[in-house]
């Protein structure tokens, strides 16, 4: 009987969602397991066969998990707000809820298909108001709160209001007027200097062709990352998160979990942490000074010029009658640039001279002052004391403009590079003379201080997260405006729901979309009900960031349902964080720090009793596609074979893969493809027309992309989770081969015919040999191991070893082929429930026992001796490990094999090396 894995897996499918099999109890006595992914965009292309790689190995080892005894929570839902949907619903004038449902739908019936055990009473959705509801409570939080450098922890600004009102502040540099005596306006401004969500004016990136903010991650070389349009600087008033404020804890914190050590080195980077001084400069035309940040105190004797940030408040205040056309010209170029492009792109030199210069805090001496694009203002204080005999950045900015290298440290060439080296010892640096480096650096701040020039401080790279997006399809902010103060909405009044509007456009003065909505005022409780009275305010018209919905998603699908808070006490108390977190690496300085920023956060106001959101993250690599080329030669519609178009001129373009098959095109399907190619004609190769083949990757545009559906209506869902796990180790980018499916296609079926006799289902009763022991014994160690390691890729592989060992045992014994089943019942969930009822079992697969291993089946009682005439190896013999030296010589000798090779001669000397070789001498 053949298996038929359409009928089954259809079958089992219905099964598991009629039965809700995969649903986690919210108490139980097991010990829980919490296995998320990061949840999907639904997208209208719907799923390639390289987005469920991630999906499958955490589907693999939550039902390994639950096998193990655990009560598993695998959930998944959408993050479902976002720019795609908004993009669409401009072109097509079709609601962005529309387009998105239809998408989830699809992407739903596509994981259906493949057959993923996830709690699905548990989905969410973030563009859903039960969901956003929440979301903006968050937000109204984070509003509420400050940041106490004292008990470094987020407190409600309550105290804050409380320390200004009995002016206890400890912080800061104080203010002339007693809180009290401001006026609303005034201490609302003041507040907002503090509170962790707060409106200001702040240095974006700005999209026009999208027409809203984007984040750092957001732009890559100066376009947007969706769509490649171009991004400018601009100075907008924003809505922005203060996640500086847990820039040294998020990075202290990165040392306690298990995560990549690519991630949290690219999260080390991103939060940028440096010890150094502050320094003053001060202006020689002025009383103003130029305070700069520097990690290198020991080499201000060093420094030929100082450099500020295009956008540095001081630049229009410095700049001379002279230089003001070329430092705006420059201006308007720098903020054509993203923060990030200018962080990265080390080889593009450019600067101005602003006229200006300031004096040496110690020599007096006139320093000029320019500005250039590699000096960030959120970086430090925007501005760079320039030591270009001892920083690559300066110095390349130095030579390239021509301005003095003073070498202050010895031990390098500055003839040829900067000497960056923190060793040595100091040169032409007055009171620093003769010290080596460390110690240098400790008394250049202890006379900074001394002095007041400056002080010893911290700084970090990070910046405020920009929070605002001039968009429609996002969470509403819940904001309202009374007499220009920023206030938030009561909790009674969530969710604040997003407005319908006529276009998903700006208005036509510039505001964003939501402003087009007509009646969307926010209208205060009358005076009968304790409020202000009938007046009207507006609400904010941005809408949040897809990265709001996505930073706690986590902890609502521990109590997806709940319509009295965000999470229960008693359900967080339970699952705690994830367990094992799987997503991309693209995700490392944004989704990921953010997260654990709201994680922290929620814990200081002891919502949540963790810190971090996940203990272990892994990162799937990336499924390549192989992209398959027709050849067509210059100004005909005649295409030629692979192997002949060196004697043509010719045009290489995209065809799509799935007409074609091991290289050879479906001539035509190919002519059927697009009209222009219905009278194509061919040159072919012994009678077939061979495309070329590319690595690249899976992209409609480049017609690679491989869909799921078509694998799983060809193979089954279970060839193509194992053939996915198959391809490489999970962590690893590899291309995808479709031609190699079919080997685990044949596998499947070799699987199904051990529990076969006569073409029926039937297994022994017999009790199994030692060697169809070892062959089972031997695969469970191995499959333990890798799921434990997420070595996915070798259990396949020893899947197919332990079928083709006990194929050749003929072996069709229950004792083997019942923890057989469950073994592969991660990996193979449909074949798996099969074999399991056939085998008269009528509850799931799902929560029976993994099977231990047995280490004494392992255990080897004979061993095979390579015997060898005068040291030429000539047969193998097996032996029984209990036979000494003086036995084992008796035996060989009396092998028809051994009589052979001795030819009627007698062997001079038996050498016997206990479980290693025999050695005949003739």
């Amino acid at each position: 009987m053949e298996y038929n894995f359409r009928e089954v897996e259809k079958r089992w499918q219905a099964f598991w969602a009629e039965n809700k099999t995969f649903r986690a109890e919210d108490r139980s006595s097991k010990p829980k397991y919490y296995v998320l992914d990061m949840f999907p965009y639904p997208s209208g292309s719907g799923l390639h066969v390289g987005h469920p790689l991630g999906y499958i190995a955490s589907d693999i080892f939550a039902r390994y998990k639950r096998l193990k005894g655990y009560n598993v929570l695998h959930p998944m839902g959408y993050d479902s707000f976002g720019l795609p949907a908004e993009q669409y619903a401009i072109q097509t004038g079709q609601h962005p809820e529309i387009t998105t449902k239809t998408n989830i739908a699809r992407y739903r019936e596509q994981l259906d298909k493949i057959g993923f055990s996830f709690d699905w009473d548990r989905e969410v959705r973030t563009s859903n108001p039960d969901y956003y509801k929440w979301t903006q409570w968050i937000f109204i939080q984070l509003f509420n709160s400050w940041y106490n450098p004292e008990t470094d922890k987020a407190e409600n600004i309550s105290t804050l209001i409380e320390k200004l009102r009995s002016n206890t502040l400890s912080f800061g540099e104080g203010r002339g007027e007693a809180f009290s005596s401001l006026s609303e306006k005034e201490q609302s401004d003041l507040l907002l200097e503090h509170r962790l969500a707060y409106l200001s004016d702040t240095m974006v990136n700005w999209c026009p062709q999208l027409g809203t903010v984007l984040a750092n991650e957001e732009v890559k070389d100066g376009v947007s990352e969706r769509g490649g349009y171009p991004v400018e600087r601009k100075l907008m008033k924003q809505w922005s998160m203060r996640i500086t404020a847990y820039a040294d804890r998020l990075l202290k914190d990165l040392d306690g979990i298990d995560w990549t050590e690519s991630i949290k080195e690219a999260q080390r980077n991103w939060i940028g942490k440096s010890e150094g001084t502050s320094l003053k400069f001060k202006l020689q035309s002025s009383a103003e000074v130029i305070e700069v940040f520097t990690t290198r105190p020991d080499t201000i004797f060093g420094v030929s010029f100082v450099t500020l940030a295009p956008e540095h408040e001081l630049v229009s205040q410095l700049t001379t009658p002279q230089q003001k056309t070329t430092v705006d010209e420059y201006i308007l170029f720098a903020k054509n640039r993203s923060e990030r492009e200018r962080m990265a792109d080390v080889k593009k030199i450019s600067g101005v001279f602003t006229g200006a210069y300031v004096l040496h805090p110690f020599t007096g001496k006139q320093i000029p002052i320019w500005i250039g694009d590699y000096v960030l203002a959120g970086y430090g204080t925007g501005a760079v004391m320039a030591v270009p005999g001892h920083d690559s950045r300066d110095y390349a900015f130095a030579k390239h403009f021509d301005l003095p290298i003073i070498e202050v440290v010895t031990g390098g060439d500055l003839s040829k590079e900067a000497y960056d080296a923190k060793e040595g010892k100091l040169i032409n640096s007055d009171f620093l003379n003769g010290l080596e480096v460390k110690a240098a650096v400790k008394k250049a701040i202890a006379v900074i201080e001394e002095k007041s020039l400056g002080k010893g401080k911290t700084n970090f790279r990070l910046r405020d997260a920009v929070f605002g997006r001039q968009r429609y399809w996002g969470e509403p902010i819940p904001v309202y405006y009374e007499n220009g103060i920023p206030k938030v909405l009561d909790e009674n009044e969530l969710p604040l729901v997003l407005p319908e509007v006529d276009k998903y456009l700006p208005t036509e003065t510039g505001e964003p979309p939501l402003a087009r909505a007509t009646n969307w005022k926010y209208k205060p409780k009358s005076p009968f009900e304790g409020g202000k009275g009938d007046d009207a305010y507006a609400y904010e018209h941005s809408t949040m960031p897809g990265w709001a919905g996505s930073s706690w998603y986590f902890l609502r699908y521990m109590d997806a349902h709940n319509r009295k808070e965000f999470v229960s006490k008693e359900a967080v108390d339970y699952w705690q964080n994830v367990d094992l977190y799987i997503g991309g690496a693209e995700h490392a300085t944004g989704h990921l720090l953010y997260v654990r920023f709201w994680t922290k956060f929620l814990n200081d106001l002891g919502l949540i009793p963790v810190i971090e959101p996940a203990k272990k993250l892994i990162n799937q690599g990336m499924i390549q596609g192989v992209s398959s080329f027709v050849y067509r030669i210059e100004n005909s519609n005649k295409f030629v074979s692979i192997g002949l178009k060196k004697d043509f001129e010719t045009t290489a373009l995209h065809v799509d893969v799935n007409i074609v098959n091991n290289n050879t095109l479906d001539i035509d399907a190919f002519k059927n493809w697009r009209e222009e190619y219905k009278d194509a004609e061919f040159i072919l190769e012994d009678g077939k027309y061979i495309c070329g083949s590319e690595v690249e990757k899976m992209s409609k545009s480049k017609w690679n992309v491989v869909s799921p559906d078509l694998m799983v209506e060809q193979y089954g869902a279970d060839c193509l989770r194992l053939y996915e796990m198959f391809l490489g180790p999970l962590e690893l980018s590899k291309p995808w081969n479709t031609n190699g499916i079919s080997g685990v296609s044949n596998f499947i079926r070799k699987l199904w015919r051990l529990y076969q006799k006569d073409e029926t289902f039937s297994v022994s009763n017999e009790a199994a040999t030692k060697p169809e022991l070892k062959a089972l014994y031997k695969t469970i160690k191995k499959i333990i191991h890798d799921i434990e390691n997420f070595s996915f890729n070798t259990s396949v592989s020893s899947f197919m070893i332990c079928v083709n060992e006990l194929t050749d045992l003929k072996c069709n014994k229950r004792e083997i082929l019942e923890p057989l089943a469950i073994i592969i019942a991660p990996y193979a969930p449909h074949l798996a429930e099969e074999l399991w009822k056939n085998l008269g079992h009528t509850e799931t697969i799902t929560y029976a026992a993994f099977p231990e291993c047995i280490e004494s089946y392992l255990v080897e009682s004979t061993f095979s001796y390579p015997v060898s005439f005068n040291g030429k190896t000539r047969f193998f013999q097996e032996y029984d490990l209990s036979l000494n030296k003086e036995q084992i010589e008796k035996e060989v000798l009396t092998l028809e094999q051994t009589q052979k090779y001795l030819d009627g001669k007698a062997p001079k000397k038996v050498i016997v090396v206990h479980n290693k070789i025999i050695n005949i001498v003739v």
